[in-house]
């Protein structure tokens, strides 16, 4: 390695990127529901009482879709867009019988998700609503959850907004064990290379960074939230360690994106967390 080459890693290695808090509003609701109106009525109850734990205390703006006012897909989309609602709330399976598709988000989900602008706040249904009052209770414990966490303003701004004051906020950065073992698996065949010094330089490097990060956040917050900023960086794997750690925290509220510019699908293990997770609020973005 020449000086050069050693200056410039050096110089990128002390380079850090600083957490940039980003205004959320979230006052203008747009709520969409597929039963008829009592139904609907208690649902937005139990939503009202969710987006006050979240700090919502101002009064709230509801545009209500429901039952048979549920018309196409791309009408419920040009209702959306004239609401111009800071967010849409519904959940799962809008005009299907969850019980008999339960490991799917259905239709008019997978593309509110991709669609439209404003985020989606994907609630457990109202039947199991009606049968679980200790779900939606609070936002105490919010987890953000990305595959690179380092410099995603956006879902931490949400994700602290979304936690309710006195709770804990987890920052998540898993790194995938799968692909990390493959490129050492290359790297173990490159004679130059040092494998046991890059196994460790290169894990440390790139659990570094979010670690950083998750520092640059937590002093950024504490000064204007009053919450507690919990890390969560380390090498696994990162679809059973979500679930895990959803379970074992106790956790109110997932904030995760769902938009994918190289693709029309959810992003990432997103879909799979929000078809599997489905007693637990998801915040998508």
């Amino acid at each position: 390695m020449t000086n050069i080459d050693q200056f410039e890693s050096v110089f990128k290695a002390a380079t850090k990127t600083p957490f940039e808090r980003i205004p959320v509003r979230t006052a203008s609701v747009i709520l969409v529901t597929d039963v008829d109106a009592e139904q609907t009525v208690a649902f937005q109850r139990r939503v009202e009482s969710f987006l006050e734990e979240m700090g919502e205390r101002r009064p709230q703006q509801y545009c209500v879709i429901a039952g048979d006012q549920l018309g196409s897909v791309s009408g419920l989309l040009d209702a959306i867009r004239e609401s111009r609602a800071d967010l849409i709330c519904t959940y799962r399976n809008l005009r299907i019988p969850a019980t008999e598709h339960p490991y799917s988000l259905g239709v008019y989900v997978d593309v509110m998700s991709q669609v439209a602008e404003a985020p989606l706040l994907l609630l457990p249904r109202p039947e199991i609503l009606a049968e679980r009052p200790d779900l939606m209770r609070n936002t105490r414990e919010v987890m953000a959850v990305t595959d690179h966490l380092t410099g995603d303003h956006r879902l931490v701004s949400y994700a602290a907004h979304c936690t309710a004051d006195g709770g804990k906020l987890f920052l998540s950065h898993i790194e995938d064990a799968a692909i990390f073992e493959r490129y050492m698996d290359a790297i173990a065949k490159i004679p130059s290379i040092d494998t046991d010094v890059a196994r460790h330089d290169l894990l440390e490097r790139l659990l570094k960074d979010p670690r950083d990060y998750i520092r640059s956040c937590r002093e950024s917050l504490a000064e204007e939230s009053r919450l507690v900023v919990e890390e969560v960086v380390k090498l696994g794997r990162r679809l059973a360690d979500y679930k895990n750690m959803v379970t074992d925290h106790g956790i109110d509220l997932l904030v995760l994106h769902t938009k994918d510019a190289d693709q029309l699908a959810m992003h990432g293990y997103a879909y799979p967390l929000a078809v599997e997770l489905r007693t637990v609020p998801l915040f998508l973005l």
